[in-house]
């Protein structure tokens, strides 16, 4: 494990002569929000969608009135966000997700060791058919000859979200019944502090796969928050269950939530 290595590397450079003191360094240690474990950069090659085109005809949508926000004050948040938006990451290392559709090549005599950090061994394609058809196409050689290695990223979560308005409806298929009688809807409510992530991605998702605003109306509401103004996470244990603002609830039930909780006990002091 990275930590055991880290100890007996500092003992062998302390046996070596080469460790000249040690003192306390303030830095900035992230943790995950969820498991609290040290997150540590790990570099590796990624997937890249260039948004510059959908972010463009997003703004112009809004300019024109074809694409209302609400409350008005939100379309700067909106212009900040997307004129200066940058190419996108959409590939995750998770174990869940849709499939990056890109296929690592494989040819005997002409890619007998693909390299998966040369994008020039990789097609896409909508499935593999299509991407071995591409691979005959791209190297000069019959489709028989081909090896397929599909790419085991999966796109981002907010990639996926973005299809929301359309995908769920039937499409690709445009005679979908589902398809033609909800899309495009007329009114999204969310949050305000999604306008981004994943508002402006499924306005940009639909324009780019159906040449349509999924919407007409963005009414952003404001945040439900705790009582120190942080959001409310049920990964902080930090939220109400509406059922006993209804119903009611007893003080005993409410403690033993909060010491069932990933609280800090300071806070669970307070809260009591």
């Amino acid at each position: 494990m990275r930590y055991d290595c880290r100890v007996q590397i500092y003992k062998d450079m302390e046996a070596l002569g080469l460790i000249k003191g040690k003192k306390p360094n303030a830095m900035r240690l992230g943790l995950c929000s969820k498991s609290n474990d040290i997150i540590e950069p790990y570099l590796k090659p990624q997937w890249y969608a260039d948004c510059k085109e959908l972010a463009r005809r997003s703004c112009d949508a809004v300019r024109s009135k074809e694409l209302t926000i609400l409350p008005v004050e939100y379309e700067q948040t909106w212009f900040e966000w997307l004129e200066k938006i940058q190419d996108w990451c959409i590939s995750r290392q998770l174990w869940w997700g849709h499939r990056i559709p890109a296929y690592l090549v494989r040819i005997p005599g002409v890619i007998d060791h693909p390299d998966s950090q040369n994008q020039d061994h990789y097609v896409v394609g909508r499935n593999e058919a299509e991407a071995r058809a591409k691979a005959a196409a791209k190297f000069g050689v019959a489709p028989e000859k081909i090896e397929l290695m599909q790419d085991e990223d999966v796109l981002d979560t907010w990639f996926s979200s973005g299809l929301f308005p359309f995908a769920t409806l039937g499409w690709p298929d445009e005679e979908d019944p589902d398809l033609k009688a909800f899309f495009p809807g007329d009114l999204l409510e969310t949050g305000g502090d999604i306008i981004f992530f994943w508002v402006a991605r499924m306005v940009m998702m639909s324009l780019c796969l159906t040449d349509k605003l999924p919407f007409k109306t963005i009414f952003l509401h404001p945040m439900v928050r705790d009582e120190k103004g942080k959001k409310m996470s049920k990964s902080k244990g930090n939220v109400i269950d509406p059922l006993e603002v209804m119903d009611g609830c007893t003080l005993d039930a409410l403690l033993s939530k909060l010491t069932d909780s990933n609280l800090p006990e300071s806070e669970i002091k307070e809260a009591t």
